[in-house]
């Protein structure tokens, strides 16, 4: 599973943002940083994420295959 096209766009542009793909014993996350001491958070509305990072607002379609999204310590963790 690749990051939604609007943070890929961020993070090519932004460079505090930065997006890392782990795998852990079968499960795929998409981890994303926004930059040190900068809080993340993520409401699902509907097929919608918005995620709010400091001063900046993120939004894109939840991927079909994301099983959860979440945060934690800031970063923003999509598993699928």
């Amino acid at each position: 599973m690749e990051a939604p096209r609007q943070l890929r766009s961020a993070a090519s542009e932004q460079e505090d943002i930065t997006i890392a793909h782990r795998d852990y014993e079968g499960e795929n996350v998409v981890a994303i940083d926004f930059g040190a001491g900068v809080e993340a958070t993520v409401d699902i509305l509907g097929d919608t994420a918005i995620v709010v990072a400091g001063d900046r607002q993120f939004e894109f379609d939840v991927p079909p295959e994301a099983t959860e999204i979440t945060t934690n310590d800031g970063i923003l963790l999509i598993k699928e």
